[in-house]
């Protein structure tokens, strides 16, 4: 059995005492999941294609209207993972932009007399923050269209908006409201939602995303043991390198291990190239650095470039390499180089939902080494499930 495999098959009562009645199987449960979201995006399909031509979306739209996705913490780390892939099939601008920014710089950040349309994400629709942007944005731009997509009917984003006009709810299958603190099954479903909307109107996707489930199934026993190996040598730091789409996930990944240690791992994450820019001054020797290496040949060689560098400079304790290919990694570049099966052909932008496992997997197996429950990894409380104590101001 691999090590996620061994924490799935504990007694129920080992895994309530130990906090593991949620987080593992969240985490094993991604690759079934995401077809389960693709079936609903199949009977929804024709409903949000409708949709978007009302809402100026398509590269057939003479109009020029800008994206804006919208989310806080993960969830915002979606919009992140989704921009490049949605720019690309749409043909206009496609911004990621932070719930949190919204609510306090919102007149700053509308440009008056510009189309806008909204894509909001968030598990459990409550976010104090995501709430009051929308309930804002109604009264202050009425003319703004909003997909609003969850993962908890009863939250209030989907409640109370439901049915307005210019507004369309999504919520997806309950079973991917994650109820473990830490978002991972939630956040690879509503990724994979909005990689779906992004080819509203042709067939592109279907087998793409088979080839990510096979990828995801592939990848997740060598990705726990591999995490479930360095979970042993109780790293202090972790820092997560990406480009393009994937910084977007090694963004996702530092939180997910700073979320589920309580912070007793500093995590960092950035471009291969804007490490050298300061950030890479906090490498040392206990430190695990993670690069989510890029398939594009543009970006990869200046990837391997900084991984042979840290190498060379004894930077850190150990490298790791998440790719889309199997080719051959040496000791100049990484330790140990993990490559699921089947996504060689796959582009960095259709990755994220496959690559963050790594990630999620690493918090959940360096939380046990702490000593931590990863269902509910806060001992003293300073984080939940649901965002808490926001005092939305006028």
């Amino acid at each position: 059995m691999d090590s996620l495999s061994e924490l799935l098959g504990l007694p129920d009562g080992e895994k309530i005492a130990r906090g593991l009645i949620h987080t593992p199987a969240e985490i094993a449960q991604q690759p079934g999941t995401w077809l389960s979201t693709f079936q609903l995006f199949k009977e929804r399909q024709a409903e949000l294609a409708e949709f978007l031509v009302q809402a100026g979306i398509g590269k057939s739209s003479a109009s020029a209207t800008t994206v804006f996705l919208i989310g806080a913490g993960t969830s915002d780390y979606i919009g992140h993972a989704l921009a490049q892939l949605l720019r690309k099939c749409w043909g206009c601008e496609v911004l990621a932009v932070p719930s949190t920014d919204l609510l306090t710089q919102m007149d700053e950040l509308i440009v008056p007399g510009k189309k806008y349309f909204w894509i909001s994400f968030s598990r459990s629709g409550d976010s104090p923050e995501g709430v009051a942007v929308l309930e804002r944005a109604h009264q202050k731009y009425p003319e703004i269209r909003h997909l609003v997509i969850s993962c908890n009917a009863g939250g209030r984003m989907i409640r109370d908006h439901a049915g307005q006009p210019g507004v369309l709810t999504v919520c997806l299958n309950d079973s991917v409201n994650d109820r473990g603190l830490a978002m991972t099954s939630s956040f690879s479903n509503m990724l994979v939602f909005g990689q779906c909307v992004a080819h509203t109107d042709d067939a592109a996707y279907e087998p793409v995303l088979q080839q990510l489930v096979a990828a995801a199934k592939s990848l997740m026993p060598q990705a726990a043991g591999c995490a479930a190996e360095l979970g042993k040598y109780l790293y202090t730091k972790v820092c997560f390198v990406g480009s393009g789409p994937l910084r977007a996930i090694a963004r996702e990944s530092a939180l997910k291990v700073m979320e589920l240690t309580a912070g007793k791992v500093i995590t960092l994450s950035e471009s291969a190239l804007g490490l050298r820019h300061g950030p890479m001054a906090a490498l040392d020797d206990n430190t695990l650095f993670v690069c989510f290496l890029s398939g594009d040949r543009r970006v990869q060689p200046y990837e391997l470039d900084l991984l042979q560098e840290i190498g060379k400079k004894k930077l850190v304790n150990s490298r790791v390499i998440v790719s889309g290919s199997e080719f051959s990694i040496d000791d100049s570049f990484a330790e140990r180089h993990l490559a699921p099966a089947g996504t060689a052909a796959v582009a960095d932008e259709y990755r994220p939902a496959v690559d963050v496992i790594f990630g999620q997997l690493l918090g959940l197996f360096f939380s046990l080494q702490w000593n931590l429950k990863p269902d509910c990894p806060s001992p003293n409380g300073a984080i939940s499930r649901v965002v808490q104590n926001v005092s939305i101001h006028s």
